[in-house]
């Protein structure tokens, strides 16, 4: 009898997550269920709202973790519409006052690895990188001018948490509307327009998935090893995330090196590994 290696996702995988600050402290936050792995990245809201972006991440991943250890093969973005309803509904939030939050979904099914993205928190596998750059894409110029100000050494003064205030003014005429970009927040149709896509998991051992706080400083210190990563401990995906925050707080404090909206962003990451087994 022959024997060969066969990779199949669904065996279960094995799951990896680490979080700086810890969760409780955390914007970012990561659910799991024994087949898939939920990261998402809360924001502020444009304007001034009671609900922290905090608890709108938390119960809209609670939702998606819900509904996806219920019906495990149901399609992620009717999960995340339904889950983005849910939570508007249960807070009672109206488009354009709400907090918001990126989605990064990776789930092991069979012989294949779903994926979705929706913001920019992305998701990395062998080769490739699903990543939604809509929000980038715009060029708004706040964004430019306090990143060129940073590089200059201005660092974080009165004019650059004015052109932030800006930006999020402009970000707003933009947010889930056709030419714009498209995130989590009150309107379940943004579901609709998240990138997804269904890759072999022979082809496919793993996924990482990445907060663009972990993601910016990670690729600026060499430290996107992400086949090395991929076969991580929690624990070594914890201590590369804190050497990333003790280099913002002691080497770069000021953001010269590397310009960024604020000295410190949450970082999360985790990763998915599908497992070989032997078949006839």
């Amino acid at each position: 009898m022959n024997w060969r290696q066969v990779r199949m996702c669904g065996d279960p995988p094995q799951i990896a997550t680490a979080q700086v600050p810890p969760i409780g402290e955390s914007d970012d936050k990561i659910f799991t269920t024994d087949h898939a792995v939920i990261v998402l990245d809360g924001a502020s809201a444009f304007v001034p709202v009671e609900l922290p972006a905090s608890t709108y991440a938390d119960r809209l991943g609670r939702e998606l973790r819900q509904q996806l250890t219920a019906e495990p093969r149901a399609d992620l973005a009717e999960v995340l519409y339904t889950a983005i309803e849910a939570t508007a509904h249960e807070f009672d939030l109206r488009p354009g006052e709400s907090p918001s939050s990126t989605v990064a979904i990776a789930r092991a099914r069979a012989r294949w690895l779903d994926v979705l993205v929706l913001g920019d928190t992305d998701v990395i596998t062998p080769g490739h990188a699903v990543k939604d750059v809509r929000i980038d894409a715009l060029d708004l110029a706040p964004r430019r001018r306090y990143r060129e100000r940073l590089a200059a050494g201005t660092g974080y003064d009165d004019e650059h948490r004015r052109l932030l205030r800006e930006l999020q003014h402009e970000q707003a005429k933009h947010r889930n509307r056709e030419g714009g970009y498209w995130i989590a927040e009150a309107a379940p149709e943004a579901a609709k327009h998240a990138l997804t896509e269904q890759l072999p998991a022979s082809e496919t051992p793993w996924a990482i998935l990445v907060t663009d706080g972990a993601y910016e400083v990670m690729e600026h210190l060499d430290l996107d090893d992400w086949p090395q990563l991929a076969e991580a401990m929690s624990s070594e995906l914890e201590a590369t995330l804190r050497r990333c925050h003790t280099w913002e707080q002691h080497e770069d404090p000021d953001a010269r090196s590397l310009p960024r909206a604020k000295r410190h962003d949450d970082k999360s990451i985790a990763t998915i590994q599908c497992q070989t087994s032997a078949r006839s």
